[in-house]
């Protein structure tokens, strides 16, 4: 176990805020860096977050700052938390800067933007495979975390060992890491389970109750289990954490940014109208389109996923989507 480790978190946004909170509250001594000098002025003036995080004071053991030289000096765990879309640019200013004997984690949820490759392939091409990488995914919402409330999260890496070492990190008495070697897995997890959110939310805000929602999440974690095993996750890793656990979570609170976008489409809203009124990134909403593609590279039909496509990107009614689910054949519950 690491006692008082250096550890730089990059992403001042809510969750990357958020874990800076618990690895300073665990006694590491934790720099949190954000790209904007603007934006993070008030975090080191006030030290608090209170744009995204507002009454949760900083630790003594945790500095924010704009200088990634500075963040990432002597560090001995580098922890990524950036939306998806920013992942590949932030792994590639961190790559010459990253000491060669420092650990590496992301607790990004997403498939890169474009390419729809996932973010180990990502982190593998830009940091090599030398380099010890973890992904830290599971049911976490910024606020509760950085309130101090009782969460659990699965760690995983191909690196048993690396796994453990910053599960060790993120340990406490607030939070317990489980760790896992199916990273794949854990990933595809993470990621479907945003559009899955919004599919939730769109329901609920046509009214459709309880029974529906209901539905969905079942429905929805056999698209996730299906998809997932195709690229190669672990059938019970899909009955975890990183599966399940964040799949519930994410689809019937209304923390969940991708769920709340969900509702507002179903109210009525626009995609964009519905995002601006979020004000933060909504993952699921670019995720959607990647996730449909990786299916259909790997042949696996994912009915609630092609309907959230196409009511984001294809003109279509939500209440149609829902009507086009409906009307799909009978078939054993199994497949």
């Amino acid at each position: 176990m690491l006692v008082a480790a250096r550890v730089a978190v990059l992403g001042a946004g809510s969750w990357g805020t958020a874990l800076a909170l618990l690895l300073a509250r665990n006694g590491h001594d934790v720099r949190l860096w954000g790209h904007d000098p603007e934006e993070v002025a008030p975090l080191c003036r006030e030290r608090e977050n209170r744009r995204y995080l507002p009454g949760v004071s900083f630790p003594a053991r945790l500095n924010a700052g704009a200088d990634l030289v500075e963040a990432l000096a002597g560090v001995e765990l580098a922890l990524v938390a950036v939306p998806s879309h920013a992942y590949g640019t932030t792994l590639a200013l961190l790559r010459p800067l990253l000491p060669a004997n420092a650990g590496f984690a992301w607790a990004t949820k997403g498939l890169e933007h474009g390419s729809g490759r996932f973010l180990h392939e990502v982190t593998l091409e830009v940091l090599g495979r030398d380099r010890s990488a973890a992904v830290i995914s599971g049911p976490s919402f910024a606020v509760e975390v950085a309130r101090g409330l009782p969460t659990a999260v699965t760690v995983a890496a191909w690196d048993v060992g690396h796994a453990r070492r910053v599960a060790a990190v993120l340990h406490g008495s607030n939070l317990r890491a489980y760790t896992s070697s199916d990273v794949i897995g854990v990933e595809l997890g993470g990621a479907v389970k945003n559009v899955l959110a919004i599919a939730a939310g769109i329901a609920d805000g046509l009214g459709f109750g309880a029974n529906a929602r209901a539905a969905l999440i079942t429905r929805g974690l056999a698209e996730m289990v299906r998809l997932g095993v195709a690229v190669g996750g672990q059938r019970e890793t899909f009955m975890g954490l990183a599966g399940i656990g964040d799949l519930v979570l994410t689809c019937t609170d209304d923390q969940s940014r991708n769920r709340r976008f969900g509702l507002a489409i179903g109210r009525g809203d626009s995609a964009e109208a519905a995002s601006a009124a979020i004000g933060q990134v909504v993952e699921g909403a670019a995720t959607v389109r990647e996730i449909r593609r990786l299916a259909r590279r790997h042949g696996v039909e994912l009915p609630i996923t092609e309907q959230v496509d196409a009511v984001l990107y294809h003109g279509q009614s939500p209440r149609r989507a829902v009507e086009n689910l409906l009307a799909r054949d009978p078939k054993p519950e199994g497949v």
